[in-house]
C-alpha cells in the first residue's frame, strides 16, 4: 500500500529539534507494513488551530492524485475541531490515523468531537483557575509557578477520573494491560493521545497509588 504522509508541529522549535516529530514518525512506521510504502512526506509548522495549511494542500493534492490515502500519526497532531475534520473527508482524499487504523468515518467524528470537546474544558479550566489566583491578589507577571501548580492539580484531578474506566481489579495489572484497557475503551489522555505503560506509570504516579 502506498500512502502519503503528512505531520505536524506547534512551533518551529519543535521542527528544528524534532520534539514531536520524531515521535509522529516513529508511529508512522510502526504502523507501515513491510510491503508498505511512503510516497512522500509534508511536515507543518503550525498551530492546530489553523486550518490554512500550505503543507497539508500539498499533501492532499499529491495523495488526491495518485489516489492513495493521506497517512498522519496522530488525529490530535492533525487537528481537534470537528468541522476541519469533517472537511478534510468531504475532499475526497482518504485518511488513515497510524493510532487507529481501523476506525471508521464515523469514529474519527466521534474522537474529534471528544478531543474538541477536552481542549474547551481545559481552557475552561485554566481561565478558572487563573481567576482565583487574581482574586487572592498573585502577580500574574510572577505567575509561572502558579501556573505549573494549577496544571498539576488539574492533572491530578484528571489521573484520579481515569479510575472510573478501570476493571475493579486493576491494581492488580500490568502497565501494558492497564494501557491496553484504556484504549480500548478509547479514553485518552489529558492531551488526548493513546495511552502507554509509561503514560500510565506517570499517572497512577500522580495518585500515589502505584
Amino acid at each position: 500500500m502506498e500512502y502519503v504522509a503528512y505531520y505536524r508541529v506547534s512551533t518551529k522549535r519543535q521542527g528544528r529539534s524534532g520534539l514531536g516529530l520524531d515521535a509522529q514518525q516513529a508511529a508512522v512506521n510502526l504502523f507501515l507494513e513491510s510491503s508498505d510504502t511512503i510516497i512522500a512526506e509534508f511536515t507543518e509548522v503550525v498551530s492546530g488551530r489553523k486550518e490554512n495549511r500550505e503543507q497539508l494542500q500539498k499533501a492532499m493534492r499529491l495523495a488526491k492524485a495518485k489516489g492513495v490515502p493521506l497517512l498522519i500519526a496522530k488525529l490530535d497532531r492533525f487537528s481537534r475541531r470537528v468541522s476541519f475534520i469533517a472537511s478534510m473527508m468531504e475532499s475526497g482524499v482518504q485518511l488513515t490515523i497510524a493510532e487507529m487504523p481501523r476506525a471508521t468515518e464515523f469514529q474519527l467524528h466521534i474522537f474529534a468531537a471528544l478531543a474538541q470537546e477536552e481542549r474547551r474544558l481545559i481552557s475552561e479550566r485554566t481561565k478558572a483557575a487563573l481567576s482565583q489566583v487574581r482574586k487572592r491578589g498573585t502577580l500574574l507577571g510572577q505567575h509561572g509557578k502558579q501556573l505549573a501548580l494549577i496544571n498539576r492539580d488539574l492533572a491530578d484531578q484528571f489521573a484520579v477520573s481515569l479510575v472510573k474506566h478501570l476493571p475493579k481489579d486493576w491494581q492488580t495489572l500490568s502497565l501494558s494491560t492497564i494501557a491496553g484497557v484504556l484504549n480500548r475503551n478509547n479514553v485518552r489522555t489529558r492531551t488526548g493521545s493513546r495511552f502507554y505503560p509509561q503514560t500510565v506509570k506517570n499517572y497512577l504516579a500522580r495518585m500515589n497509588t502505584e
